[in-house]
């Protein structure tokens, strides 16, 4: 009988001890939660930081180090125009429209064009006065003459008259005056030097108006082929 409730309190004892260590050990490692978070509390997605924690331990790059550059940093410059290229040329085409005029004024067989022409030789001589006032404060060079290939577009224009002429100049003008105001904005909007930029600038509101009377000579044109037919 005495024996029995020694093996009793014995095994009483034992368990005592054992249960403890049992619930610490399944409060450690049961479910994989970390000491002192309680089942309720959800556990961390991926990619987000718990309190504390360095985002760059998460896998996360510190801002900047992947996003975009600041600005600025690699933005290219703009593109700067050349001024001497763009007064050269710029002289050229001036030359052109006064010889062409003149051309319009003998050969064209429509009133309108031979006007058209006269308001180019007007236009143009005094554009051409103006630039070489601007080149001249720089002592930018202005060419006086043209060169061969233009010459050459001069004299075959000088070879057509009457309705040949009249289709061939108009339809000149409008492609030369198109080009001409684009270089003309580029020049007014990224040359260097601040004399030929006015003059470039000043100069765009005439080349468009230009531009809207060809356009206008060549609708005409098309009307009157439409009648004739």
């Amino acid at each position: 009988m005495h024996r029995k409730l020694l093996v009793s309190f014995v095994c009483a004892g034992l368990l005592a001890l054992v249960q403890p260590a049992s619930i610490a050990l399944a409060q450690h490692t049961g479910g994989g939660m970390p000491p002192g978070q309680s089942p309720s509390t959800p556990s961390t997605f991926p990619g987000s930081n718990a309190p504390g924690q360095n985002p760059d331990a998460a896998g996360q790059a510190s801002p900047g180090a992947t996003g975009p550059a600041s600005p600025g940093a690699t933005t290219p410059g703009a593109a700067k125009a050349d001024d001497r290229k763009f007064v050269k040329e710029a002289a050229i085409g001036g030359l052109m429209e006064v010889q062409l005029g003149k051309l319009a004024q003998e050969k064209a067989s429509d009133e309108n064009i031979k006007q058209f022409g006269q308001k180019m030789v007007d236009d143009h001589t005094k554009c051409n006065d103006e630039l070489k006032q601007a080149a001249a404060k720089d002592n930018i060079p202005v060419p006086s003459s043209l060169d061969p290939k233009d010459q050459a577009k001069i004299d075959k224009m000088s070879k057509l008259s009457g309705t040949a002429f009249d289709k061939a100049y108009v339809k000149d003008q409008v492609k030369d005056h198109e080009k001409d105001i684009k270089e003309f904005q580029a020049e007014a909007q990224s040359g260097s030097d601040p004399n030929v930029k006015a003059f470039a600038s000043s100069t765009v509101p005439v080349l468009q108006q230009h531009l809207q009377l060809a356009k206008n000579l060549k609708t005409g044109e098309k009307q009157t082929a439409a009648n004739q037919h």
